[in-house]
């Protein structure tokens, strides 16, 4: 009876042992894309700018879950996640969705964050990709201390990370021209990302 108890004892250890193990690889294992939704599921502190018609957070999930969604449709692993990253996230290349907004309507734009040196080609491939149809302004990058020092470079562990700011959602000239391409825009960071990897996709257009 004791070594039936003992056995049982050891077995449940085992099996605590196994899926503590799985639970540590699924939460570390390293993924090739992670794209994140700015301010997403946040309640409280920076939940993202608005104007008095749309809300920043719901445009950058539009965004993220189209990049995601391409980007799996081309067979490229990828993390979708929100404000709060992840313990161990780790990838090759994370991009961050995010509109700016301005406190004199319309003295914002388009801009891009970065970490460092190794992020900069990337970024002047979005850049280059992006101005090419945005027909509003840019500022330089890092422009603000939120991109320069964003908080999730510290947190995901990232060959290559841009933070991208899409357009200014308080201004409504920008405005009515992002709403009807969020998709399309969320599928042209989704090839930018896929030919920097060095796979062979089709270009999306942007009209």
């Amino acid at each position: 009876m004791h070594t039936k108890n003992l056995a049982g004892v050891i077995f449940a250890v085992l099996l605590i042992v196994l899926v503590a193990f799985i639970l540590y690889w699924g939460s570390t294992k390293p993924v090739t894309v992670i794209v994140q939704a700015g301010h997403e599921a946040r309640t409280s502190g920076n939940t993202g700018a608005s104007s008095s018609r749309y809300k920043e957070t719901e445009w950058n999930s539009i965004v993220a879950d189209e990049v995601a969604r391409t980007l799996q449709e081309w067979d490229i692993d990828v993390k979708r996640i929100p404000a709060k990253v992840p313990k161990f996230a780790k990838a090759k290349i994370a991009v961050s969705i995010h509109f700016d907004s301005a406190k004199k309507p319309c003295r914002s734009g388009a801009s891009i964050g970065y970490p460092d040196k190794n992020s900069y080609d990337f970024a002047r491939r979005w850049e280059k990709l992006y101005r090419s149809q945005f027909p509003f302004g840019w500022h330089k990058d890092n422009f603000t201390e939120n991109l320069k020092h964003y908080y999730a470079y510290k947190q995901i562990d990232a060959e290559k990370f841009l933070v991208l700011e899409l357009g200014e959602i308080t201004c409504e000239k920008q405005t009515a021209w992002l709403k009807p391409r969020l998709k399309k825009i969320g599928r042209l960071i989704a090839y930018t990302i896929a030919t920097e990897l060095g796979k062979n996709v089709q270009k999306p257009k942007l009209p």
